[in-house]
């Protein structure tokens, strides 16, 4: 890995040196790890969210307050009852193929994120019942009771579109040479090298695309990443390490974008996901207390991140109108562990293997949470695996402890549900209380902010107390740029939106 990095460095380094002059409408972003596949239906990697955003515009968009704006649809009425949502389309867009988008694309869009096999996005849209063609440029969205979190949902991949002529001749590969209606359209991927994709000339807001090609570099060294861009061998990275700020502030040809971020990181154990969830961490409450109270979440922000980022216990941050403030942070207590250890019948070192994504900040935090909890009696085992590895073994139950990190939605319901509820895509420790499934669906239902949030402080209380996660931080999105890209604005989610960014 070092090898390959400082290879990487080189070439890119050689390449500004010798070509700046042609390289002007070509824009090289670096980011923090290789996407998985690039369908929007099947997509879980954050940094895939990345890549979508300059290929596959949504229904809709968020800013950077967090408002719901319009992107491939114009506008949206929702009935007296809530039940039915008539969504209006921008006309005159076209998919990269030349295929006109129009309701019919848009049915068949939303009904491929709903019915594919394999579909992440099933569990975002679930409460479609079924899809209508109004008129050319009008769709009908039927819902089995009503949803308060559906914009928000298709202001992410459930509201990506994609062209049905080229969904249908590619089925389940068309995650390699996806066609969908944004500003630049796929050119190549070489996988953990490059991702390059080209302007797309039909664009329905051609004019705010000024750059010609972006390429996508997975760099999953962060200090070759900011490297890299001091350099001049990339223009733009996401995520750069909360201990570089200094650094970046003190580099006159460099910009610093940074915001509060929508995501959460959380450590996830395996309670009931095959047989490695049979050990005392997944199976008995008073060894997962204990796990907790031997946790610092104030130190870990200290010491990994110069204090940056924000601690919590929540899968929103104490800045959200959500937050539940019933709940505070709890104190680090390792007598308190201890004895809940001793209660458990734990008397020596109990072993556990810990899965950690091969990042720097991931590695750094596992040694911290590793040297903390060794105090109460856990000796963690790190294993150091890559992203999309990972994952896949998180789905298959091959872990005990799992860190992650969630990129986060606007609406809490996109930080918890797929994590929360029975049989949910992302719940690989297969957790499951339907009560709590129920009170999801009451705060799906509600409209007003207050009763929502009531139903979140149930579901709050029982989930810090009965859940297979332990959140720990929300990041700030540090996003860092040269000074000749003009344009960039940073947006809560992290995406590294493309429109309207220029290279002098």
């Amino acid at each position: 890995m070092r090898r390959t990095a400082h290879r990487f460095l080189m070439t890119v380094a050689f390449c500004a040196a010798a070509g700046t002059a042609s390289a002007q409408g070509h824009l090289r972003i670096g980011i923090g790890d290789d996407p998985d596949v690039l369908d929007p239906t099947l997509s879980r990697t954050y940094t895939g969210r990345i890549v979508f955003a300059s290929i596959c515009d949504k229904l809709f968009d968020i800013d950077e307050k967090l408002t719901v704006v319009p992107q491939l649809a114009l506008g949206h009425e929702t009935s007296a009852d809530g039940k039915t949502v008539l969504i209006k389309l921008r006309p005159g867009v076209k998919f990269h193929d030349g295929e006109p988008f129009d309701a019919a694309a848009a049915k068949y869009s939303l009904e491929r994120h709903l019915n594919m096999k394999g579909s992440f996005r099933k569990p975002e849209i679930g409460i479609v019942e079924s899809v209508d063609v109004v008129d050319p440029l009008t769709v009908k969205l039927n819902l089995k009771q009503p949803f308060s979190p559906l914009l928000a949902q298709l202001t992410d991949r459930a509201g990506m579109m994609v062209s049905p002529k080229a969904a249908e001749a590619a089925g389940d590969k068309f995650g390699l040479k996806p066609v969908c209606a944004g500003p630049y359209k796929f050119v190549e991927r070489v996988q953990q090298d490059r991702i390059v994709v080209e302007k797309f000339a039909d664009y329905w807001n051609k004019d705010q695309v000024f750059i010609d090609k972006i390429t996508y570099l997975p760099i999953v060294d962060t200090t070759v990443r900011l490297a890299n861009l001091r350099s001049g061998g990339i223009d733009l990275t996401e995520r750069i390490l909360a201990t570089d700020i200094p650094t970046v502030r003190a580099d006159p040809k460099l910009k610093l974008a940074n915001s509060v971020s929508l995501a959460w990181f959380g450590l996830m154990i395996n309670q009931e996901n095959g047989p490695k969830s049979n050990n005392p961490l997944g199976k008995d409450p008073r060894v997962r207390r204990a796990f907790e109270l031997a946790l610092d979440r104030d130190a870990i922000n200290q010491v990994v991140f110069n204090g940056e980022f924000v601690p919590g216990n929540q899968w929103v941050s104490p800045q959200s109108p959500y937050y539940q403030k019933d709940f505070p942070i709890p104190k680090r207590d390792i007598a308190k562990a201890k004895a809940l250890m001793k209660e458990a019948g734990i008397t020596g070192k109990l072993t556990l293997d810990y899965m950690v994504n091969n990042a720097p900040e991931s590695r750094a935090i596992a040694e911290v949470v590793q040297s903390l909890v060794a105090e109460a009696g856990f000796d963690l085992k790190l294993r150091v695996v890559e992203v999309a590895t990972a994952l896949k073994a998180g789905e298959d139950g091959d872990f005990q402890v799992y860190a992650l990190t969630w990129s986060g939605r606007s609406d809490p319901d996109g930080n918890s549900v797929v994590f929360q509820t029975c049989g949910a895509p992302q719940n690989m420790g297969k957790y499951c209380d339907k009560e709590l499934d129920g009170w999801h669906q009451e705060a799906r239902a509600a409209t007003d902010l207050e009763a929502r949030k009531a139903i979140y402080r149930k579901i709050t209380e029982r989930f810090l107390d009965k859940g297979w996660i332990f959140y720990l931080y929300h990041p700030q999105n540090l996003a860092t740029h040269t000074v000749r890209l003009e344009g960039f604005r940073p947006v809560p989610d992290g995406l590294l939106r493309v429109v309207g960014l220029k290279l002098k």
